[in-house]
């Protein structure tokens, strides 16, 4: 009965974004139900394809904080139990660093759900990360939305969630500067700060790893093709293993000193060449544009 349905739990932290994945998924055709007990996902999951007329093959719920703590931690239980009916299942968390979460609880002035009774900004998004561990742990995709804009979370949604096929994997490569954080979505980073730096070139220091003046410096530079045949070379070995495992996704953090330059053109030059035998590799530049999202 629910062979045919796939299913997307979205779940995380208040103001990481939760709403934005939800109104993206509807508008790709997804039923969505926001704020659904978790005790009642099987029961949402039987009512939802088993009605009458025709019956939804997309639905996403979104599950938070609020739900009783021993539904929260029997939860992956019961997506494993779904999966085991059948149901092609994604659990996708989002985060966000405690400072941009009340930077933008700032900025809108909503009142964050946990702290009804007066309880600390803080406090109450320290507890929320407490109370949401189980499902954080059983993530299939954990989407960390610091430095990321509404656009690109969108896209995320789309490219990474709705156009995944069943049994594929999702090669995400991100670059990123240190000197702004490191993504904490990542399943592998890797450093370029060793390699020759285009700032310090007048001439490329206002332009990016997109530009083909700096391209062309990288490449001419045999410290930073070794990296590169290095990491490709790992990446090409290792990725095969995963997908054996029946991983969902892969999140690759490229990271050089400000994320304009290095990063940039290695992120671009790996994704390259794993497009050339594994779908789909997409990219993100997190340090190039930043735009702030609002909270759920």
């Amino acid at each position: 009965m629910t062979r045919d349905l796939r299913l997307i739990v979205v779940s995380g932290l208040s103001g990481s974004g939760k709403s934005v994945a939800l109104h993206v998924l509807e508008d790709l055709g997804y039923y969505c139900i926001d704020n659904i007990p978790a005790a009642l996902l099987k029961s949402a999951v039987h009512e939802v394809h088993s009605g009458e007329g025709s019956a939804a093959e997309l639905l996403a719920v979104g599950v938070d904080a609020r739900n009783r703590p021993q539904d929260l931690e029997a939860l992956p239980g019961l997506i494993d139990d779904l999966r085991e009916q059948g149901v092609r299942t994604d659990i996708v968390f989002l985060h966000a660093s405690d400072e941009v979460l009340l930077q933008r609880y700032s900025e809108s002035r909503r009142r964050h759900p946990l702290a009804e009774h007066g309880a600390e900004l803080r406090k109450a998004i320290n507890a929320e990360r407490e109370i949401l561990t189980h499902i954080n742990n059983a993530a299939d995709l954990v989407i960390d939305t610091s430095l990321t804009s509404v656009y690109e979370l969108a896209d995320t949604i789309r490219e990474r969630v709705d156009h995944r096929k069943s049994e594929s994997l999702s090669v995400l490569i991100e670059s990123f500067g240190f000197k702004h954080r490191i993504p904490a979505d990542a399943d592998f980073v890797f450093d370029m700060r060793c390699l020759p730096n285009p700032y310090w070139s007048t001439d490329l220091r206002g332009l990016t790893g997109l530009d083909s003046e700096v391209i062309d410096f990288l490449d001419a530079e045999e410290a930073f093709v070794a990296m590169y045949e290095d990491i490709v070379g790992f990446l090409n070995r290792w990725i095969p293993r995963f997908e054996d495992a029946h991983r969902g996704y892969l999140t690759i953090a490229i990271g050089c000193t400000g994320g304009q330059h290095r990063s940039v053109h290695m992120t671009e030059k790996l994704a390259a060449s794993l497009r050339e035998h594994h779908e789909p590799v997409l990219t993100r530049h997190n340090n190039l544009a930043q735009h702030r999202l609002n909270p759920d």
